[in-house]
């Protein structure tokens, strides 16, 4: 799926939705919205006793209305404030090596440490990339946004590059592309392009829809394939810059991210500044799915 252009007729760019009306909006997404985390994670915060409105613990299901009093952890939260905040986007090359956490167990890299701290809220991934799997990773402050972009429903394009060792012969393709039995359930390719390689390496580009756990080596492995590189090129229209290295980021424009907010069905409210170049902004800002080159 590509990001459509955007006239200077639309609003440029996407904020927080405002606050709720007297009616109220359920708290895991009033504080999803406003950048706290994923509806999922706060959902367990609420189970956890975590979150409280004017007091008492929240439950599922619970409404935040005005002028309510929240705490998270015991710490008030000015909801007001943060519902203030635009909606920010960050592409992030993710390298070998890095997990995708806010902290590790064990001690390995992980990626927030790279990111630039916003300056309300927080970041959320859009989905994960497993230690061994470099490329695009999306990044927000808004937790409403990363939730559509991450439910199934949604059946969000995947698009990697994948180098695999072993003989691929036209069966083992069109088993691929028509579906195969995993342990949790039928998956396929959308598609699968050959992209160059030689003797026992080859390179394929392979497009899905939903992210489930090492989707796209398990799909290989159902075949005796093994997978010996994984790059994620582009995530719902958004690609990954060429030129963008390992551990830098790129933060989109206020454009392209009405565009992708618009693409979920969410609303943009205000016009935001133009982006901040944070840690190896690289190149064309606009959304393109180049043609990677492999080796």
């Amino acid at each position: 799926m590509r990001i459509p252009n955007r006239s200077n007729k639309t609003k440029p760019s996407a904020a927080l939705r405002p606050l709720p009306d007297d009616a109220g909006e359920r708290i895991q997404k009033v504080l999803a919205q406003i950048g706290m985390g994923s509806r999922r994670e706060i959902e367990e915060w609420i189970k956890a006793g975590r979150i409280a409105i004017n007091g008492k613990p929240a439950e599922l299901g619970d409404r935040y209305r005005k002028g309510d009093h929240v705490t998270v952890n015991g710490r008030p939260l000015d909801i007001a404030k943060r519902s203030e905040a635009p909606t920010r986007v960050l592409t992030y090359h993710k390298p070998i090596g890095e997990v995708v956490s806010r902290r590790d167990p064990e001690g390995r890299p992980v990626i927030f440490a790279r990111l630039p701290k916003p300056a309300i809220g927080r970041w959320i991934a859009v989905g994960r990339l497993d230690i061994n799997t470099q490329g695009l990773l999306l990044v927000t402050n808004n937790g409403e946004l990363a939730n559509r972009l991450m439910h199934p429903s949604r059946e969000i394009e995947r698009e990697y590059a994948v180098r695999v060792l072993g003989p691929v012969n036209d069966e083992m393709l069109k088993r691929l592309s028509s579906g195969v039995t995993l342990e949790d359930g039928p998956a396929r390719f959308e598609t699968i392009e050959p992209a160059g390689g030689e003797g026992a390496n080859r390179w394929f580009r392979v497009t899905l829809k939903e992210g489930r756990n090492r989707i796209v080596r398990r799909l290989w492995e159902s075949q005796g394939i093994t997978v010996s590189r994984l790059i994620r090129t582009r995530f719902a229209g958004v690609a990954l810059l060429p030129r963008l290295k390992g551990g830098a980021c790129y933060e989109l424009s206020a454009e392209e991210v009405a565009a992708l907010m618009c693409s979920v069905g969410l609303e943009f409210e205000k016009t935001v500044a133009a982006p901040r170049a944070p840690h190896g902004r690289a190149g064309d800002k606009r959304l393109r799915s180049r043609k990677h080159k492999f080796s």
